[in-house]
């Protein structure tokens, strides 16, 4: 991997060989019994598993994120149900007023120009008077 690195771990390596050798047998046996007892107590970490896991520790009730669990449920909810009155309102609405004036325009008597005319315009502001 690293170059540099992997030799100065060699060389604490042998210092701290060195360094064993010259203690005695019963110091020895107390660190090997330090190091066994704390390989013992030693767990690799877990990966992290890809995809919905959350999802399914979210219904779960032992899923030891029981809180968190019932906020992805009530904030899912909520979204759902957003959703849903969004598209009842949009279902609901009226009709845009627009088409309504397009309809009226084309089969109206009068020429589109009519309107466009600045002087029919004041004429139909006068005598709404």
């Amino acid at each position: 991997m690293n170059g540099p690195d992997d030799e100065l771990a060699g060389k604490v390596v042998k210092v701290l060989n060195r360094g064993v050798d010259n203690l005695d047998a019963a110091t020895r046996e107390r660190l090997a019994a330090a190091r066994g007892f704390a390989m013992s107590r030693y767990r690799e970490r877990p990966e992290a598993a890809w995809g919905l896991a959350w999802a399914f520790n979210a219904i779960s009730p032992g899923g030891g994120h029981g809180q968190h669990g019932a906020r992805y449920l009530i904030a899912g909810s909520v979204l759902v149900m957003a959703l849903i009155g969004f598209g009842y309102w949009q279902a609901t609405a009226p009709d845009n007023d627009v088409t309504e004036i397009d309809v009226n325009l084309l089969t109206d008597e009068l020429p589109i120009n009519a309107y466009l005319d600045q002087g029919f315009d004041s004429w139909l502001k006068r005598s709404s008077r």
